[in-house]
């Protein structure tokens, strides 16, 4: 007698749905805040629907409640979170002052901030419809949550240094576009599915995490900036490495057959 593989449920779980609602309140919150010109607080919301959407997923899982609706209502929630939200965040704060400029910078602007809304909106088109299809371990393109984090901190930092996003603006067109851009893109980057959080580690990562805290708590902005800067350019060189060393094989396995 063989088993069954159980059906996914169609139905509706609270909790796990719960943490979405949050994060999508969150995403929310981030729009008004920075329609209000509190930009600061609009950035942080979105790293707290960025920390309610890795939740949310987790606890479906810990407490066996996947269901269809949860995935679809996740992903509805991360459009708006950080497609929407982190693109509004920029044009509010500086974009909006290519007015100033001249009447096709300001119109290059919007434009600029609509492509990184709609790349956020492909990129999770994109994920869903490879969900079982690729490598769990990497990503294909800069997940959304890491670019509107991106996105995020940069603002906080600006803000923090005492920066007006109308000095900014020339620089906030290029992370908006380069953030964008990386979403659609096919760079690989590390999903951090894979990390053996069950089994026993270096002692040296206890320390490592310990001072990365430290960190938060000190410069939350800067350090938060620094990661996710990081990350985005690290899937660069990662797939570039990957081409370099697959041209390699090649080249030697040419050589070989000669």
């Amino acid at each position: 007698m063989t088993d069954l593989k159980k059906p996914r449920s169609k139905g509706i779980y609270l909790l796990p749905n719960l943490f979405t609602t949050g994060a999508l309140f969150a995403g929310y919150y981030s729009i008004i805040a920075g329609i209000n010109g509190k930009f600061e607080i609009a950035a942080i919301s979105i790293f707290i629907a960025a920390l309610l959407d890795g939740l949310d997923g987790r606890v479906a899982r810990l407490t066996n409640t996947q269901s269809e609706f949860g995935e679809q209502y996740d992903s509805l929630s991360d459009l708006i979170s950080f497609g929407l939200a982190p693109s509004l965040l920029m044009y509010n704060w500086s974009l909006h002052s290519f007015v100033n400029v001249h009447p096709l910078m300001a119109k290059i602007a919007w434009l600029v901030a609509f492509i990184y809304a709609v790349s956020g909106a492909l990129r999770l088109a994109r994920f869903n419809v490879q969900i079982g299809t690729i490598d769990k371990a990497y990503f294909q393109g800069l997940p959304s949550p890491a670019a509107a984090a991106l996105l995020s901190s940069f603002v906080w930092v600006a803000v923090d240094h005492g920066f007006t996003g109308e000095s900014l603006r020339y620089v906030a067109l290029v992370v908006t576009l380069i953030s964008g851009l990386l979403m659609v893109s096919k760079f690989r980057y590390y999903s951090f599915k894979t990390l053996p959080f069950k089994e026993s580690v270096p002692f040296v990562w206890v320390l490592l995490l310990v001072f990365i805290f430290v960190l938060l708590t000190i410069a939350p902005a800067n350090v938060l900036f620094v990661v996710f800067s990081g990350y985005a350019l690290f899937g660069i060189l990662f797939t570039f490495a990957g081409l370099k060393k697959k041209r390699k094989q090649k080249i030697e396995e040419k050589n070989n057959e000669t």
